[in-house]
Protein backbone atom coordinates (compact mmCIF):
# COMPACT_ATOMS: atom_id res chain seq x y z
CA UNK A 1 0.00 0.00 0.00
CA UNK A 2 1.34 3.44 -0.90
CA UNK A 3 0.91 6.52 1.24
CA UNK A 4 -1.52 7.88 -1.36
CA UNK A 5 -3.58 4.68 -1.13
CA UNK A 6 -3.53 4.88 2.66
CA UNK A 7 -4.77 8.47 2.61
CA UNK A 8 -7.54 7.54 0.17
CA UNK A 9 -8.67 4.55 2.24
CA UNK A 10 -8.81 6.71 5.38
CA UNK A 11 -10.60 9.50 3.46
CA UNK A 12 -13.18 7.05 2.07
CA UNK A 13 -13.72 5.36 5.44
CA UNK A 14 -13.76 8.35 7.78
CA UNK A 15 -13.63 11.54 5.72
CA UNK A 16 -16.96 13.01 6.79
CA UNK A 17 -16.36 12.27 10.49
CA UNK A 18 -12.81 13.62 10.27
CA UNK A 19 -13.93 16.82 8.59
CA UNK A 20 -16.58 17.41 11.25
CA UNK A 21 -14.08 16.76 14.07
CA UNK A 22 -11.52 19.15 12.60
CA UNK A 23 -7.78 19.40 13.03
CA UNK A 24 -7.75 20.14 16.75
CA UNK A 25 -9.93 17.20 17.77
CA UNK A 26 -8.13 14.91 15.36
CA UNK A 27 -4.76 15.96 16.71
CA UNK A 28 -5.87 14.99 20.21
CA UNK A 29 -6.85 11.50 18.98
CA UNK A 30 -3.50 11.25 17.19
CA UNK A 31 -1.63 12.11 20.40
CA UNK A 32 -3.63 9.52 22.33
CA UNK A 33 -2.57 6.88 19.81
CA UNK A 34 1.07 7.99 20.09
CA UNK A 35 0.77 7.46 23.84
CA UNK A 36 -0.65 3.99 23.30
CA UNK A 37 2.23 3.21 20.93
CA UNK A 38 4.66 4.39 23.59
CA UNK A 39 3.14 1.99 26.10
CA UNK A 40 3.22 -0.88 23.60
CA UNK A 41 6.89 -0.20 22.83
CA UNK A 42 7.73 -0.28 26.52
CA UNK A 43 5.89 -3.41 27.49
CA UNK A 44 3.46 -4.65 24.91
CA UNK A 45 3.48 -7.71 22.73
CA UNK A 46 4.56 -7.65 19.10
CA UNK A 47 0.92 -7.83 18.01
CA UNK A 48 0.04 -4.83 20.20
CA UNK A 49 2.93 -2.84 18.68
CA UNK A 50 1.78 -3.75 15.16
CA UNK A 51 -1.74 -2.50 15.84
CA UNK A 52 -0.57 0.70 17.56
CA UNK A 53 1.78 1.55 14.68
CA UNK A 54 -1.18 1.11 12.33
CA UNK A 55 -3.35 3.39 14.47
CA UNK A 56 -0.69 6.11 14.61
CA UNK A 57 -0.19 5.97 10.84
CA UNK A 58 -3.95 6.07 10.22
CA UNK A 59 -4.40 9.13 12.45
CA UNK A 60 -1.41 10.83 10.78
CA UNK A 61 -3.05 10.20 7.40
CA UNK A 62 -6.27 11.67 8.80
CA UNK A 63 -4.46 14.82 9.90
CA UNK A 64 -2.78 15.11 6.52
CA UNK A 65 -6.15 14.75 4.78
CA UNK A 66 -7.70 17.47 6.93
CA UNK A 67 -4.71 19.77 6.31
CA UNK A 68 -4.68 19.07 2.56
CA UNK A 69 -1.19 17.55 2.66
CA UNK A 70 -0.20 14.76 0.29
CA UNK A 71 2.05 12.52 2.40
CA UNK A 72 3.84 11.03 -0.62
CA UNK A 73 4.72 14.51 -1.87
CA UNK A 74 5.78 15.62 1.61
CA UNK A 75 8.09 12.63 2.09
CA UNK A 76 9.59 12.99 -1.38
CA UNK A 77 10.28 16.69 -0.84
CA UNK A 78 11.80 16.22 2.62
CA UNK A 79 13.63 12.87 2.31
CA UNK A 80 13.68 12.01 -1.40
CA UNK A 81 17.20 13.32 -1.98
CA UNK A 82 18.73 11.89 1.21
CA UNK A 83 19.08 13.19 4.73
CA UNK A 84 17.64 16.73 4.99
CA UNK A 85 20.67 17.75 7.08
CA UNK A 86 23.62 16.40 5.13
CA UNK A 87 22.00 15.25 1.88
CA UNK A 88 23.54 11.78 2.19
CA UNK A 89 22.15 8.24 2.28
CA UNK A 90 22.99 6.87 4.77
CA UNK A 91 22.99 9.98 6.93
CA UNK A 92 26.46 11.30 7.79
CA UNK A 93 25.31 13.91 10.33
CA UNK A 94 27.10 13.76 13.67
CA UNK A 95 25.46 11.76 16.44
CA UNK A 96 24.45 14.95 18.28
CA UNK A 97 22.74 16.38 15.21
CA UNK A 98 19.11 15.80 14.32
CA UNK A 99 18.08 13.51 12.58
Amino acid sequence: MTLAQLQQIIRDMYGSKDGARGAEGTFMWFMEEVGELSAALRGGTHDERVLEFADVLAWLATLANIAGVDLEEAMARKYGAGCPGCGQTPCRCGTAAKP
